[in-house]
């Protein structure tokens, strides 16, 4: 995998609002935010560009660790009990901008259904 800003992000090269952090997961304000809460959970590990390169046996606990962490996000934010919305796009057409897996945390206004 290439370097992403996320890489950066994680190295601390480059600054992000940071809201959460864990041995395997870090959490961000995203800068285009699409609703009053808009976060950016992604995991420190920098090989898994997107949802179709998840190995379930390698990478449970990671993806239970990025769950964990939007959990305890809202709640410290919050929208726990309002509720949320938590998507990982995967691949050019469903609008990933950044190859490195990476969940969105949005809330804090009624969200649509459809999404897109």
């Amino acid at each position: 995998m290439g370097e992403t800003i996320f890489s950066k992000i994680i190295r601390k090269e480059i600054p992000a609002d940071i809201v959460y952090e864990s041995e395997t997961v870090l959490a961000f304000r995203d800068i285009k935010p699409q609703a009053p809460v808009h976060i950016l959970i992604i995991p420190k590990i920098t090989d898994i560009e997107t949802a179709k390169d998840i190995n379930p046996a390698e990478h449970g606990q990671l993806l239970a660790d990025m769950f964990d962490a939007a959990n305890k996000i809202a709640k410290d934010l919050g929208i726990s009990e309002s509720g949320y919305r938590l998507v990982i796009n995967s691949g050019p057409d469903a609008g990933q901008e950044v190859c490195h897996l990476h969940m969105h945390l949005l809330g804090g206004r009624k969200l649509n259904w459809p999404p897109g």
